[in-house]
C-alpha cells in the first residue's frame, strides 16, 4: 500500500465537512425542539369550565417563568417547569408572558399557548358605569358580577369609603363613569378604587378651572351641584343653561327646587310619579323646603356636568321647564315661566290625549 493512499484512509475530515455535519445535526435538533413545541399537544382534550369547549388556566401576577410552568402543570396542562422554561426560552418570550385569564383550545400545542400569553391574548371583563346612576344601582350592579370577588358585599357606606381609603358624607358620586375593564376574579374593591381616583381627578380638574364668581366653596359642593345638573339635563345642549339657573338661584339665595333631589330622598322605592306629598315631605334633600346644596350627590356625574358647572352659560335665567322633547325653555321671570309651563304643559295633555283616544 502507498503512503499516499494511508495518508488518505487515516486523514481526518475537512474543516469544510465538519461544519456541514455539525449544522446538519443543529437543524435536525432545532427541528425536533420546535416540532415537539408546536405539534405535541400539552392541553387537555375536555374543557374544565362549564360552557363551551375552551380550557381555562389561570397566572397569577408577578409570577416568574418557573412559577408560570408549575401553575399550568397544576391546572392541568401536560408540561413541567423545566420543558416550560426551555419552551419559552427557544420562542423568546420567557420574558414577555402576562398574567391573567386565559381560554386555551383543547389540545393546543406548548408553542400555540405561550405565543398567547406572550400577547396578553386572555380573557376581559368590564363593568359600565353610566352618568346618572345612583350608588344604589352601582353597587347592585358591581354586586351582581358574575366575574368579580365581592369583598364589599353588605358593607355600609362607611366601611366601603374606609375600604377605598376616602372620607365623605357619603359615597354617592364618588365614582366616574366610564368603562372598567378588568381580568376576572379581580376584585369589586378594585374596581370601585379606580372608580373613586378616576373622579377625584376629575374634579380637581374641574375646579382648578373655576371662577372666583363661583357661589361654590370647595370641591365637593362642586360634584353635589354637577350630579344636579346631570339628573336635570336631558339633551347635552341644554347642560351650561341648567348650570346657569342653579348658580344663579344659589346667588340670590333661592331654593334650589329641583324635583331629583326630592326623588333621590325617596329612593330606590320611587315609582316613578313625584306627587304633591312627595314635595311637602320635609328632609335634608328637599329643595323646595331648604336653601342651598342637599347634603349630598344625588348621582353619579359626567365630565360634562362638572365642567358646566364651572363654566355656566352666560344668562340670567332662573326658571326652565321641559319642553317633552328631551330639551328645556328657560326664563328670566317667573310670569314667563308660569306662562311656559302653561303652554308645554297643554301640549304634553294635549298629545297623551290623542294617543289615549
Amino acid at each position: 500500500m502507498s503512503r499516499k493512499f494511508q495518508r488518505s484512509l487515516f486523514s481526518k475530515p475537512s474543516k469544510g465537512g465538519e461544519w456541514k455535519s455539525f449544522a446538519l445535526i443543529f437543524i435536525s435538533l432545532l427541528l425536533i425542539l420546535y416540532g415537539a413545541i408546536f405539534l405535541w399537544p400539552v392541553v387537555p382534550e375536555g374543557s374544565n369550565i362549564d360552557k363551551g369547549s375552551a380550557y381555562k388556566v389561570k397566572i397569577s401576577p408577578q409570577s416568574g417563568l418557573s412559577a408560570i410552568g408549575g401553575q399550568l402543570s397544576e391546572q392541568g396542562v401536560s408540561t413541567n417547569v423545566v420543558t416550560f422554561q426551555v419552551a419559552a426560552r427557544a420562542l423568546f418570550v420567557g420574558s414577555k408572558l402576562k398574567p391573567g385569564t386565559y381560554l386555551l383550545t383543547p389540545r393546543a400545542s406548548l408553542g400555540s399557548i405561550l405565543l398567547q400569553i406572550a400577547r396578553g391574548d386572555r380573557v376581559r371583563e368590564s363593568v359600565a358605569i353610566i352618568p346618572g346612576m345612583t350608588i344604589w344601582q352601582l353597587r347592585s350592579l358591581i354586586d351582581k358580577h358574575p366575574a368579580l370577588i365581592h369583598q364589599t358585599k353588605g358593607m355600609s357606606s362607611k366601611e366601603l369609603l374606609k375600604t377605598i381609603g376616602l372620607t365623605y358624607p357619603g359615597d354617592e358620586g364618588l365614582f366616574y363613569p366610564d368603562t372598567y375593564i378588568f381580568d376576572p376574579d379581580d376584585s369589586d374593591t378594585s374596581i370601585y378604587r379606580r372608580a373613586s381616583q378616576a373622579m377625584q381627578k376629575q374634579l380637581a380638574v374641574a375646579w382648578e378651572q373655576r371662577d372666583s364668581a363661583t357661589p361654590l366653596k370647595k370641591p365637593y359642593e362642586l360634584l353635589i351641584l354637577a350630579s344636579i345638573v346631570e339628573k336635570e339635563t336631558g339633551r347635552s345642549s341644554d347642560r351650561s343653561l341648567v348650570s346657569a339657573v342653579f348658580v344663579n338661584r344659589l346667588n340670590l339665595k333661592m331654593p334650589l327646587q329641583t324635583d331629583p333631589t326630592v326623588i333621590y330622598a325617596i329612593g330606590p322605592k320611587f315609582d316613578g310619579n313625584l306627587r304633591k306629598t312627595d314635595l311637602r315631605r320635609d328632609s335634608p334633600y328637599n329643595t323646595y323646603m331648604h336653601k342651598g346644596l342637599p347634603p349630598t350627590p344625588i348621582a353619579m356625574p359626567s365630565k360634562e356636568s362638572l365642567l358646566a358647572v364651572m363654566h355656566p352659560a352666560k344668562s340670567d335665567a332662573i326658571y326652565f321647564v321641559a319642553r317633552g322633547d328631551g330639551t328645556s325653555h328657560f326664563s328670566k321671570t317667573l310670569k314667563e315661566h308660569e306662562s311656559a309651563v302653561d303652554q308645554f304643559q297643554r301640549k304634553r295633555n294635549s298629545s297623551n290625549q290623542s294617543k289615549s283616544q
